[in-house]
């Protein structure tokens, strides 16, 4: 269960520290204390969405911590408590939007937050209950009831694989005239890519090439040039020549003195680098072989492949990837007869997996929401909806991602009156209550241990609102609950009563969260009651409800 939240300037909340309790804690104060900041800061820290508006005005960053006791030993990711069975959850936000979130003090990314966050918590909102009038829902709310997470699973491997078959039978049909404007076009690509003989890392060689054909009489300056100087001619020896010369007065003596025999050496081993060096120069020379006709052709080849490129890819590996395309498209189509045959025969088959295990989809939905309307009747018994019809209703759809089965939810809030959507005759109040039988019913099979309502009495009041603190006082026995409240009834019936309050100093607004006492809940409860004028009346009622409340909640 949760049993520390500290929170660090999230909006109006400088700071604040809150003990919660194993059971029923209710939260209650003025609106626009920072409630429903509170659960923004729980959400954030189990990984849910945080907008950097979170973090307080003139702060860099806020921080929200969570200590959670008795957590599960099989959490996801490989997480685990500590030997004492503790987990302790942090996220801190920036003012710039960046957030790092920890578990047990080691960083983890926000997805492995939330979905560890997930099995944890399930926190109801204050527009939870307005998903009921969205019927695509319907079926989620089923299928998590149901467990039906195998039998959908294998449905849509069967829907993936009829739907990838349709995909490509529709895109092989065409009508005649677009057939052949297409096999028209293909050819005459096909044909201009084959007529330029393609060859992969042409465009290299060939830029090379032209590059130095353009500049040939530089090329060849350069090289005779350097001809000359290395190996001579008849009016002067070159370098190699005057190194053999020099290299021969030293021979003499090299015997002389330790330093001449090393120069001689040295000498020697430049003067064969040389040697090598001046005969790469003249083969190069007598290689090198230039004619203007050689230069028009890689002129006109480069040409080409710049207006291929233009049309078919940037480089030629990727035009002769081009190719292959065309040709396998153009086969494609030229059989395409056959090609739909066989396809079509493939869809058939697939179309009959798909309807068999929607089907057992189906099935299994049906005995599941056989279960979840005895449930759910159940619960709303309890919360004063004894007249209440409710009935899940199923109607044949085309095979979808999620399966053959249009699933809406019907009510009837009077007797006499025939099963409708909800959308079109449920009340705000009864919605509230719908949810949270929703709610109760779905967390039975959950193993989430803490059930946070972020106002789930919006719309309730006097009988209907005490069912409530009831129904809310039942699930606290086997799940701790957080619930924000306006209803004295709710927080009367809460174990553990934090008020959430915001006052101003230092020309700074403050949200500061305080457990009560029993006199301190009293005044809470006598203001919710009653307003600002807190009389002895109101006191004693205030006394009264929580006496009334301790009762039925040693009795159960």
């Amino acid at each position: 269960m949760l049993e520390l939240l500290h929170i660090e300037n999230i909006a109006v909340i400088e700071e604040t520290e809150i003990e919660f309790r194993d059971g029923f804690n209710a939260l209650t104060g003025e609106t626009g204390a920072g409630k429903s900041i509170v659960i923004d800061a729980l959400g954030a820290v189990l990984g849910g969405r945080a907008s950097r508006d979170l973090v307080r005005t003139g702060t860099s960053k806020a921080l929200v911590s969570a200590s959670f006791s008795d957590a599960p030993p099989d959490l996801p990711d490989g997480v685990a408590p500590d030997e004492d069975g503790v987990l302790f959850l942090q996220r801190e936000l920036s003012a710039e939007g960046k957030s790092v979130c920890r578990i047990n003090g080691r960083p983890v990314p926000a997805a492995q937050l939330r979905r560890v966050g997930q099995e944890l918590v399930n926190i109801h909102g204050q527009r939870d209950g307005q998903q009921l009038l969205d019927e695509n829902r319907h079926g989620e709310y089923l299928d998590r009831f149901g467990k039906t997470a195998d039998a959908l699973s294998a449905y849509r491997r069967d829907y993936d694989a009829m739907n990838a078959l349709r995909a490509r039978i529709n895109s092989l049909r065409m009508d005649e005239a677009e057939r052949e404007r297409r096999l028209d076009a293909l050819r005459y690509q096909i044909d201009e890519l084959e007529r330029a003989e393609l060859v992969p890392g042409e465009e290299e060689a060939l830029t090379a090439r032209r590059n130095l054909l353009r500049n040939a009489e530089k090329y060849m300056s350069a090289l005779s040039r350097a001809d000359l100087l290395l190996n001579g001619g008849d009016e002067s020896p070159g370098a190699v020549g005057q190194m053999q010369d020099a290299e021969n007065a030293l021979y003499a003596v090299q015997n002389l003195e330790g330093e001449l025999g090393e120069l001689f050496r040295r000498l020697e081993a430049v003067r064969c680098e040389a040697l090598d060096i001046a005969e790469s120069v003249r083969d190069k020379r007598f290689a090198f072989d230039f004619s203007p006709e050689e230069l028009d052709a890689a002129e006109s080849r480069a040409d080409l492949l710049y207006r291929l490129e233009k049309k078919y890819g940037a480089t030629v590996e990727d035009m002769l990837s081009y190719l292959e395309q065309c040709r396998a498209e153009l086969d494609a189509i030229e059989t395409a007869d056959d090609t739909l045959t066989r396809l079509q025969a493939d869809y058939d088959a697939a179309l009959k997996a798909v309807k068999e295990s929607g089907a057992r989809l189906t099935a299994a939905r049906r005995k599941a929401a056989q279960d979840l309307e005895a449930r759910i009747l159940r619960e709303l018994r309890d919360l004063d909806m004894k007249s209440m019809r409710f009935s899940i209703d199923f109607q044949e759809k085309p095979p979808s991602p999620d399966g053959c089965d249009a699933i809406r939810f019907l009510m009837s809030a009077n007797v006499g009156e025939e099963l409708r959507p909800i959308a079109r005759i449920a009340s705000g109040g009864e919605l509230a209550r719908i949810m949270l039988a929703l709610k109760n019913v779905l967390a039975e099979e959950e193993t989430v241990s803490t059930l946070v309502f972020d106002e789930v009495d919006t719309g309730v009041s006097g009988r209907a609102a005490q069912r409530i603190a009831e129904k809310l006082a039942q699930v606290s026995r086997h799940k701790q609950v957080l619930c924000v409240t306006h209803l004295p009834q709710l927080a009367a019936m809460a174990d553990a009563h934090f008020c959430v309050e915001k006052g101003a100093r230092d020309g700074r607004t403050f949200t500061e969260v305080r457990a009560l006492d029993r006199e301190a809940r009293k005044r809470e409860l006598a203001r919710i009651t009653g307003g600002n004028q807190v009389t002895e009346t109101l006191l004693n009622s205030a006394g009264e409800l929580l006496d009334e409340a301790k009762r039925y909640r040693d009795a159960l």
